[in-house]
């Protein structure tokens, strides 16, 4: 069964807690793991750019020149693609980029995610995560002092609104409560988890 250790806000250890084997300890399924952090990626897609077609630019609605005897190339417009400042042939136009993947292959990329996390050393449980105050400087010293990463992904339970806000503005973290998906996990270097959301999600997934 995989273990974890247990540390306070202040760095200091002060216990072991055993993780699910079935949400922490299973094989992690790269392939898996590889289609949803795509799929998530494609889902946050705008997909909102468009280029001008021939059609569309301004202009261009009378031939260049006559068709024969001038010596040229055979031209009908000056917004054809090959004209500077011509229409983009097949250009890209808004599209939706969204697509659906089942929830069983949802639910085993996270649970490989969470393994994956649990089997390299980089989950940390805290007993007790919140803040007393709206203050940047308390998050930072926690983060420190607990030995996080460059980029951290925080778990609670509940939604303490002080420790969100004041670890808003910090580079390279992210608060989530409960709620965690794939990528966030994959994405972040150490996954920070209060010890009541290492239950809850052991309550959930298990």
């Amino acid at each position: 069964m995989p273990k974890a250790i247990l540390v306070n806000m202040a760095g200091t250890q002060v216990g072991e807690v055993e993780l699910s084997e079935a949400v922490f300890g299973i094989e992690p399924n790269q392939t898996v793991v590889h289609e949803v952090v795509k799929n998530h990626l494609a889902n946050c897609r705008q997909g909102t750019q468009s280029a001008l077609t021939r059609a569309e630019v301004s202009g261009g609605g009378i031939k260049p020149w006559r068709q024969k005897g001038t010596g040229r190339a055979r031209q009908g417009s000056i917004r054809s693609p090959q004209w500077t400042h011509g229409g983009i042939a097949l250009g890209p136009k808004p599209r939706d980029y969204s697509y659906r993947l089942n929830k069983k292959v949802k639910r085993l990329a996270l649970l490989s995610a969470l393994s994956s996390k649990a089997q390299s050393g980089d989950i940390i449980v805290i007993d007790e995560l919140k803040a007393a105050e709206y203050k940047t400087k308390t998050v930072v010293a926690f983060l420190a002092a607990v030995g996080a990463g460059k980029k951290n992904l925080i778990v609670n339970d509940t939604l303490d609104t002080k420790f969100v806000k004041s670890a808003a503005n910090i580079p390279g973290v992210k608060t989530a409560a409960t709620g965690v998906n794939t990528y966030d996990v994959v994405n972040a270097d150490k996954l920070i988890l209060s010890l009541d959301a290492a239950k809850k999600l052991e309550e959930v997934y298990a």
